[in-house]
């Protein structure tokens, strides 16, 4: 009986969604290097994933102004943010828990037909980036503020964090950053939420469950702890020893290698080359600096390249996010993913239930309580 931990190189289902082949990531058919060169937008890639095809100009309207119409969330939502805001949760765990509420006051929340679920999904994409940048202020001390009609999902999650619209490199690194953490095949989480929902439970449920798998530091909590490695290193002539005194203690070195790409994660040079642009415009040129002096130090010792995880840290810290919201970010863009994943598991749902090989002893026979030793 064969055994593939963590399921490894183990296949379960087909999907027309997104492929990784040969260390080229593509989302339905479009390599991810065709849609950065050509500036995709996220709105564009959402639609690709739910819809299997790109927008024309029309419906690409009607989409955005349907986002734009369901981007605003209840005073229910942001006082619930403020009631869970203290230094004992992780702000992962304040996401699973809003994203779940959402479901507790969604009137539609248990219809199960298939325009019900679309449009619970639609609801849900366009109120992360609000959640998210509410609860970012929320936590400085600062008062929510509301979305901006006319901006792009890009621009108003910047403008909600800050209250003033950014400039124009800030949007597009954003933008770049949440159309390649889109989706990425069955990642840990994007399986969670087709295991959650193959039970047809709800899209909520489903995304809620995905969150808790994308908490983990070796899923979408690396590039929290690449920042954390950062701050360690501290400055430019520690890297050698600092990566060196990591590996001779066998320590995990976040943001490089990757379970399915073995000459390179291709998200990571568009991340790089913002992480480069956006940190000298920033004055934060250093943490860049740093950042490219580890992955050279690192090829040389472990021959392992940087994964997505490895400059979204140094990028993301340019744009003024807090380190422990990165995740939270991620989770903006990856909720895209999920959805697409959840409306294909319903469309040709099969109960997903693997089964373990027992390792355990044999034979036993009951004893009353009083004769055991």
């Amino acid at each position: 009986m064969p055994l593939s931990k963590g399921l490894e190189n183990v296949y379960v289902a087909e999907t027309s969604i997104s492929s990784i082949v040969d260390d080229t990531l593509t989302y339905v058919g479009y390599s991810i290097d065709n849609l950065m060169e050509n500036d995709a937008s996220f709105e564009e890639v959402i639609y690709l994933l739910w819809h299997l095809r790109l927008p024309n100009a029309k419906e690409l309207k009607k989409f955005q102004e349907e986002i734009e119409a369901n981007i605003e969330v209840s005073e229910t939502i942001i006082t619930s943010l403020r009631m869970q805001n203290h230094q004992n949760l992780h702000p992962m765990s304040v996401l699973r828990t809003t994203v779940s509420m959402l479901g507790v006051f969604d009137t539609e929340s248990e219809l199960e037909d298939g325009e019900a679920v679309y449009r619970k999904g639609l609801r849900l994409q366009a109120k992360m980036p609000t959640i998210v940048a509410a609860f970012s202020r929320i936590r400085r001390g600062l008062d929510p503020i509301a979305p901006k009609k006319g901006l792009s999902m890009a621009a108003n999650f910047l403008y909600m964090l800050t209250g003033e619209e950014a400039d124009e490199l800030s949007v597009t690194a954003m933008n770049k950053a949440l159309v390649l953490h889109a989706d990425h095949e069955f990642n840990a989480s994007t399986f969670t939420a087709r295991v959650c929902v193959g039970t047809l439970s709800d899209v909520y449920s489903g995304v809620t469950a995905a969150i808790g798998a994308l908490k983990g530091p070796l899923h979408g909590g690396a590039n929290e702890r690449v920042f954390d490695m950062l701050e360690d290193i501290a400055e430019l002539e520690n890297v050698r020893s600092y990566i060196g005194n990591k590996i001779d203690n066998k320590q995990k070195i976040m943001g490089f290698g990757h379970r399915v790409y073995r000459n390179g994660d291709p998200r990571a040079k568009y991340l790089q080359e913002m992480s480069q642009k956006v940190t000298a415009e920033s004055g934060e040129e250093k943490w860049y600096l740093i950042s490219k002096e580890v992955e050279q130090v690192v090829w040389e010792l472990k021959h392992l390249h940087p994964n997505v995880d490895f400059y979204s840290a140094s990028l993301y810290h340019a744009l003024g996010i807090d380190h422990d919201l990165f995740t939270l970010v991620f989770s903006v863009s990856r909720v895209s993913g999920w959805l697409a994943h959840i409306y294909e598991q319903y469309r040709d749902n099969r109960l997903i239930r693997p089964r373990a090989i027992y390792v355990g002893p044999e034979n036993r026979e009951y004893q009353p309580v009083e004769k055991r030793l």
